[in-house]
């Protein structure tokens, strides 16, 4: 992990360059030996600090020693000099930062906190709290729009003015708990746990002499993602690697995909409160894993800024460091590195850090902040074949975004946007344009060549025609999470790999803001569109309330299905439909089990028209003529806060209890009768099949044999549907 960080900093980062680490761990000697200064400080201090360090205390006496070591060292390394190695990025101007404060930032409907022990930020980033406490002002941006290509940047400063804040901030503020530190400014966290008796010094005390050695391996030199403290149920311990560089694991995201079967896909009612489910408590300890914890911090830095690469976080246990490195593949970690026994590995790390520029720590350089009337966007300009520029002014302040809060998966966020090259192209829209911004899988079909396929369909079938999303522009990059495994030699580098996509849609309304007769004849309509399709070779997958649509036209409400990404083609290469995607509050009983979670229950049309009838359900039990109700008003909540498994079982509960749960007052009569009915449908289905499967266990001759999804021919498919629509609430509500 170090040498791909250094060839990263390097000034040439896409040439492989095996002898860097070596030049570079001989290069900090002087600063790990006490042979420099500059910038007031003297590199003798980094062993003063980390005598303390070892010191006998409690994990919360790491802190100060350590941020002044580190401090102290990126000063002095600032001095050294490597033929090939870019010099210290000014326009981040790193510094190590104490927190161990709560961090604030909003998630559509909700407000998380988290507390980090320490943070590296840029120095005008970490100087910014304290000097608003002292009575300084903020720069205040006015004017329509002001670039802001790093917050609160001011001209170059010269030199001893710079050394001078820097210093004056290690001597007074680094050590001191800030408020309010932004989540957007946050280059990386770090976390402290003690593993050694408070009573007791860390065993091995600094060396005052060093020199180059080989990687002596830590003990565990990997971290297993249970080492602290228990994990939630989908946080088991990680496998050991098979490198000895790094290994990747993705434990701690919300699935876990199973081989070849990496498009999954859960989404919570409230994303945050999804987290807090799974982190469970040990019964003498207040803290979820030191992984988990790490993990939550991972997810609010990615949704603090727009199509975040990467990011890096450190997990320090007594005197050994690990790298986490995040990206939306899944997570690798390094090796450890005994920070106190092997300074000059610890220093290297500080070193190519330092020349990092935001990009280098995972920002998106295509997408810049700006301000517009106040308001933090972003601004994303490209060249276009067709449209020579297209300009996109995302209002990623704006209250209809909807971020994504997790690690791994396509992480969708949906940005309402304006573009003067659009709107001369397809001119402006009543409800303006959305930017969907998603990281898909790279050997998946594109949701692009899949509208194109939908397309086609709706020029020969009026129930998919004007049902369907209107793509409007899209642009696919050319990065893929696949080139640090390569680099790291992790094996199948490519397998989930992503890509990502930004693709502008005209404008709809959410299903969700309508009730009775207009919202079963929009669900309707999208039922409609979705059997033509499904029949047409496009199979859908994912249906959730955020994916069914409305809008007016000839003042008439238009249902449209919305959302591909996890679509598929009939003649897609490779498995069909074993893919565990889906939402999980939505998806169909069959697809819920242990077996189907495996990817060995294949995804059939009547499964999606499963998940219509629960997306009704939820909506009814959740919303009142379109508004959500209070919390303690939703009793399905909890289906989006359980695992796949969990999920099922409280939905067959359901089924057969419906009638037990109080009748909703804000539902029509007949609406409720057509609620009953479905959910008696699904029951007596969901008893029938297990019937049948049990018996074709008993049936079997061969106790290998399992028991198979059979195949849906285009009569079944409607015997399904029909099953629905036949009942008698079904008819009353079309006919009303």
């Amino acid at each position: 992990m170090l040498q791909a960080l250094l060839q990263r900093a390097s000034c040439s980062p896409e040439t492989k360059q095996p002898e860097l680490l070596q030049k570079c761990l001989k290069a900090v000697l002087p600063v790990c030996n006490g042979q420099v200064s500059a910038g007031g400080v003297h590199s003798s201090g980094i062993e003063t600090a980390l005598k303390k360090y070892v010191c006998p205390g409690t994990e919360s006496d790491f802190y100060a020693p350590f941020i002044e070591a580190t401090n102290i060292a990126l000063v002095s390394l600032e001095e050294i000099e490597v033929d090939g190695m870019r010099a210290p990025a000014p326009a981040v101007d790193m510094i190590c930062q104490q927190n161990d404060m709560p961090m604030h930032q909003n998630h559509q409907a909700v407000k998380s906190t988290r507390k980090p022990d320490g943070v590296l930020l840029p120095l005008n980033s970490a100087c910014a709290p304290f000097e608003d406490k002292k009575g300084g002002k903020k720069g205040k941006q006015k004017g329509k729009r002001k670039d802001v290509v790093n917050d609160d940047k001011d001209d170059k400063k010269d030199d001893t003015k710079h050394d001078t804040k820097r210093r004056a901030h290690m001597d007074t503020n680094a050590t001191v708990k800030p408020k309010n530190l932004q989540w957007k400014d946050v280059l990386a966290c770090i976390e402290f746990k003690r593993k050694t008796d408070s009573k007791k010094p860390i065993k091995l005390s600094p060396h005052s002499s060093h020199k180059v050695n080989d990687y002596a391996p830590t003990k565990p030199e990997y971290l297993p993602v249970d080492h602290f403290k228990a994990p939630g149920p989908s946080q088991t311990p990680a496998t050991q690697p098979t490198s000895d560089t790094a290994f990747e694991s993705s434990r701690l995201t919300a699935t876990q995909p199973s081989k070849g079967e990496s498009s999954s896909k859960r989404k919570a009612g409230h994303p945050l409160q999804s987290v807090a489910k799974k982190t469970k408590i040990t019964p003498d300890s207040d803290e979820p894993d030191v992984t988990v914890q790490m993990g939550t911090y991972a997810a609010e830095m990615f949704a603090a800024n727009v199509a975040v690469n990467h990011l890096i976080n450190l997990i320090i246990i007594d005197d050994v460091m690990w790298i986490w490195y995040y990206d939306r593949q899944g997570i690798i970690q390094s090796s450890g590195i005994n920070f106190i026994q092997d300074l000059p590995r610890f220093m290297v790390l500080l070193f190519a850090l330092q020349r990092f520029e935001l990009e280098d720590w995972g920002r998106n350089k295509n997408f810049l902040p700006v301000q517009v009337e106040g308001k933090r966007c972003h601004e994303f300009k490209i060249k276009d074949e067709e449209l020579g520029e297209v300009d996109l002014l995302l209002h990623t302040s704006h209250d209809e975004r909807v971020t994504h809060y997790g690690l791994q998966g396509r992480a969708t966020n949906v940005v309402p946007v304006t573009s003067e090259a659009l709107m001369k192209k397809c001119g402006n829209f009543q409800d303006g344009m959305v930017a969907k911004i998603f990281w898909g899988e790279a050997s998946r079909t594109s949701e692009p060549e899949i509208l194109d396929k939908v397309r086609e369909i709706a020029k020969v079938h009026d129930s998919v025609k004007g049902h369907i999303p209107e793509l409007l522009w899209h642009h696919k990059f050319t990065n893929t999470t696949s080139a640090i495994r390569e680099t790291l030699g992790v094996p199948e580098p490519a397998t989930g790999s992503r890509v990502l996509y930004i693709l502008i849609f005209r404008k709809f309304n959410p299903i969700t803001k309508l009730h009775g007769k207009e919202l079963f004849d929009v669900w309707y309509q999208c039922i409609l569109c979705h059997i033509t399709l499904w029949k047409e070779g496009v199979f859908h997958r994912d249906i959730s309330p955020g994916n069914l649509m409305w809008y007016w036209k000839d003042g008439k409400h238009m249902g449209v299905l919305n959302d591909y990404d996890l679509s598929s083609l009939i003649d897609d290469q490779g498995p069909q439909g074993n893919e565990r995607t889906g939402t999980v509050p939505f998806m169909a009983l069959d697809l819920l089990s242990a077996k189907a979670q495996r990817g060995e229950v294949k995804h059939l049309y009547r499964h999606d028209l499963e998940s219509f009838i629960w997306v009704f359900i939820w909506i009814c039990f959740r919303y009142r003529e379109g508004v959500l109700l209070p919390e303690e008003l939703r009793p399905l909540d909890d289906w989006a806060r359980l695992d796949a498994v969990a999920c099922g079982e409280k939905k067959y509960f359901f089924l057969g209890h419906i009638l037990d749960h109080p009748y909703p007052s804000h539902v029509e009569p007949s609406v409720w009768r057509f609620l009953v009915q479905c959910a008696t449908v699904l029951d007596t289905y969901a008893f029938n099949r297990r019937g049948q499967l049990q018996q074709q266990l008993l049936q079997s001759t061969n106790s290998a044999d399992k028991p198979t999804n059979s195949e849906e021919s285009g009569s079944d498919i409607d015997a399904f549907l029909q099953s629905f629509t036949n009942t008698e609430s079904w008819a009353a509500l079309s006919k009303l």
